[in-house]
């Protein structure tokens, strides 16, 4: 299977150790000269540069798959180009657009075109996190769950980002925390969110809270204050155990009866090999195995719920 790595930058980079790792044929595409020079020297593989718009034009023959790891505010266009030209497998990184308008038109001309196109929330292919899914199953699956996906505005606030991609940092960032407890405790169906407070960068609100229905019958709550202290971290409970991300990378459990929390030993040997999640979820991608991505159709239909708990009205 031939491959087009759009991109040139750190993530890129750990994109191109798993394809490598994994013998697939791929050509790197990237726009600037530093972050080409940089990929070059760190993955020994050289970079077509001069942008995607013009290796298209180019006449270059169209891979099989082509993997996006561009900036969030370039990954809408990207996908968008790669669609048009005629490529129908991409893996796009999270979260997909800047924000819920590019999310949809993706969708829709992914749809338009029967492509598959599905997101890169890595840390769904996270060992502890695929133990865990398959733990909770084993008890009967989860009896309720609760998300805590608090940033550190104090270090967001010094990023060199775009202000749009600040402006959506939910979106941008956070969903990876929301996303993991979606596809561990099941997707949301029923929600009410409420929100307060403002940051220079986030205008929408800083402080987030709610609770909601998923579709599997559990109930669950959220909580996070960007203007406090806090971290990420997500808890699903079965009739017999507690489940804990916290922090995310590690696994404890917590049995019935007990108040014991003990860490879960977890073979994990490919995320520390290669970026957490990333080997599997090329793997998978590159196998045709997408039953564990969220797609992009899906993650359309979760814009109205991400941005309900922005405190933004629902389209």
């Amino acid at each position: 299977m031939s491959i087009w790595l759009i991109g040139s930058g750190l993530m890129a980079q750990d994109y191109m150790k798993a394809l490598k790792a994994l013998e697939a044929p791929t050509t790197v595409v990237g726009r600037g000269a530093a972050s080409a020079k940089a990929f070059e020297e760190a993955t020994g593989v050289p970079v077509v540069q001069g942008g995607l718009d013009a290796h298209i034009a180019s006449g270059a023959k169209l891979p099989d798959a082509a993997v996006v790891s561009v900036g969030v505010e370039q990954l809408a266009p990207t996908a968008k180009a790669l669609l048009r030209a005629g490529v129908r497998k991409i893996l796009l990184e999270k979260p997909g657009g800047v924000d819920s308008a590019q999310v949809r038109e993706v969708a829709a001309l992914a749809a338009s075109l029967r492509a598959d196109v599905v997101l890169g929330y890595n840390r769904r292919f996270y060992a502890p996190v695929l133990a865990a899914r398959r733990m909770i199953a084993e008890d009967g699956g989860p009896t309720s769950f609760m998300f805590e996906f608090t940033e550190w505005s104090h270090v967001i606030a010094t990023l060199k980002k775009p202000a749009e991609v600040m402006a959506n940092w939910f979106l941008a960032n956070s969903s990876h925390v929301v996303d993991t407890a979606f596809f561990l405790g099941g997707a949301p169906e029923k929600i009410a969110c409420f929100t307060s407070g403002t940051l220079d960068w986030h205008p929408d609100c800083a402080v987030f809270a709610g609770a909601g229905l998923a579709k599997g019958g559990a109930p669950f709550s959220y909580h996070a204050n960007w203007a406090a202290p806090g971290r990420w971290g997500v808890e699903v409970l079965t009739a017999k155990r507690r489940y804990i991300f916290r922090p995310m990378e590690q696994l404890h459990v917590q049995e019935i009866g007990s108040v014991a929390v003990n860490r879960v030993e977890i073979d994990d040997a490919l995320d520390t090999e290669f970026k957490p999640g990333l080997y599997l979820e090329v793997r998978n991608f590159l196998e045709g195995r997408l039953e564990d991505f969220c797609t992009i159709e899906e993650q359309a239909r979760r814009m109205n719920v991400y941005d309900t708990m922005c405190g933004r009205a629902a389209n």
